[in-house]
């Protein structure tokens, strides 16, 4: 039978308990709440610098940028880049990168528009043919990465190596003409049509860059295999210890990051009018800086792909903005360069929170 000493030290130790977790829950100051705030919601810090962005140059400028033609032109500025961030995005999940996606984005392009004017082959087929060598070429740095196991960067820096070669090769460094797939192969071009609502101009392809985002936003977020992303991320080992499948997982990735690239170089097509084999080649390097950007982290595991599509617009309203203030064009990548370290920066001091 507990005796009135039990009861008054059972009595005691439950107000200590009470006490010490108020002391904790009183700890945590505003920074930590704010840190804690971002390591739940990262893309929140690319969204308020978008905003703000937005803001100080509508007061520079005025209605010539805050309008909402200048707005959604920077949204066709931002598409191709947009939907490579995406599938940059994903790799970048897994704890890994992928310097090819330009080069496969070009790649599928020249296929698409290479098999309808040398071969005759139906565009429709000849799109599907692009789309195809595209998830291809993801499949082959998936599994490389993942059965091979070598490291992500080593891989996709020599595939980015192999498909700009193999696309110059066999295009010839020819390019086709928008005339002539305007007359010949006119879906082709399906992702640079245009139409307007009220003052603003949409293209086909920003209206799939934000479908894209959306899509892919609410797979990550709802269904197994977005939990395995972020899971083989985070910790590989402990993620094939709870039984993810790690080599599927990343094949998938890369597969599936394949064929966004694939949807770019179609939407690249509609964008310039044409099939150019030397165009696009940059598109590594800006997704990267979208996706750094946008708060996902380099180290996997952790950051929303909405934050990729933040990253690329603040791209392009610092582009758009400075450009219309009439600086010189270097401005733009030097503060870029500031927003990619600081956004490191950020991204380091927020996973303290998870340390």
């Amino acid at each position: 039978m507990p005796t009135d000493t039990d009861h008054y030290e059972s009595s005691v130790r439950e107000r200590r308990a009470e006490t010490v977790a108020e002391f904790k829950s009183h700890k945590a100051g505003p920074l930590q709440r704010v840190q804690h705030a971002l390591h739940v919601t990262p893309a929140l810090v690319p969204l308020i610098v978008l905003l703000v962005s937005i803001i100080v140059f509508g007061l520079l400028l005025g209605s010539r940028f805050f309008s909402p033609f200048a707005l959604t032109l920077i949204l066709q500025q931002v598409q191709i880049v947009g939907i490579v961030a995406a599938a940059q995005s994903l790799v970048i999940l897994t704890a890994g990168i992928d310097l090819s996606v330009g080069a496969i984005m070009v790649l599928s392009s020249v296929v698409m528009g290479q098999f309808t004017f040398r071969y005759g082959i139906p565009a429709p087929v000849a799109v599907a043919c692009g789309l195809a060598v595209g998830t291809a070429c993801g499949f082959v740095n998936g599994w490389l990465v993942s059965v091979m196991r070598l490291p992500p960067f080593i891989v996709t820096l020599g595939s980015w190596q192999i498909f700009l070669a193999t696309n110059y090769l066999y295009s010839a460094n020819e390019t086709i003409r928008a005339q002539e797939i305007e007359a010949a192969a006119p879906i082709l071009q399906l992702f640079g049509a245009k139409f307007q609502i009220g003052g603003a101009v949409f293209t086909v392809g920003v209206v799939f860059m934000i479908a894209l985002i959306v899509v892919l936003g609410w797979t990550l977020r709802q269904t197994a295999w977005g939990r395995h992303v972020y899971a083989v991320g985070d910790d590989a080992e402990a993620a094939q210890l709870s039984g993810v499948n790690v080599k599927r997982t990343l094949i998938s990735v890369y597969m599936l990051s394949g064929l966004i690239c694939a949807f770019a170089g179609w939407a690249l097509i509609g964008r310039i009018g044409s099939v150019s084999p030397t165009s696009g080649y940059d598109a590594n390097i800006e997704s990267i800086t979208a996706v750094v950007i946008g708060g996902i982290s380099l180290f996997g595991g952790r950051g929303s792909i909405m934050g990729s599509l933040f990253g690329a617009l603040i791209v392009g309203v610092f582009s758009l903005g400075l450009r219309l203030l009439g600086a010189d064009a270097q401005w733009t990548y030097f503060f870029i360069g500031v927003l990619i370290i600081a956004a490191v920066a950020v991204d380091q001091w927020i996973r303290k929170v998870s340390a």
